[in-house]
């Protein structure tokens, strides 16, 4: 398990970055829908590689999925875009702060009921303490 959390640290460490390197991006040509062309074509080339050497027969199963599951590159689209954009006017530690709010109450309500095929983790009063207190946190380092 622990190397799950390490993958997941690393990811974590990664957006506020990406965030800040697509923005720097997006500013210096003008356009940060073009930033975001950029550097989905790049995650596209680093994907595909990693897909073919994990095992590329998962590719063909994907014209099976249920339909509503491909909504996640939307999603992946308003975040890269929406962070672009946000990021030079607000700051990236703003723009960040309210993504990890929005990742949290997301995260409780996926969890609580099990959206998506997600493991049941019922929000408790305890559990909902717990991502209040994260979220204050989180709102203190931006005050500070």
């Amino acid at each position: 398990m622990t190397h799950y959390a390490l993958i997941m640290l690393a990811a974590g460490l990664g957006i506020p970055v990406l965030a800040a390197l697509n923005a720097a991006l997006g500013k210096l040509i003008g356009s940060p829908a073009s930033a975001a062309v950029v550097l989905f074509l790049i995650a596209l080339v680093a994907t595909i590689l990693y897909a073919l050497i994990a095992g590329p027969q998962a590719l063909a199963k994907i014209p099976a999925a249920p339909k509503h599951l491909l909504l996640a590159g939307v999603l992946v689209a308003f975040y890269v875009l929406s962070i672009t954009h946000v990021a030079p006017h607000f700051g990236v530690g703003n723009a960040v702060f309210f993504v990890l709010i929005g990742q949290l109450i997301s995260a409780a309500a996926i969890d609580h009921f099990g959206l998506f095929g997600a493991q049941v983790s019922p929000l408790t009063l305890t559990r909902a303490a717990g991502i209040s207190v994260m979220a204050l946190g989180v709102w203190i380092t931006q005050m500070a």
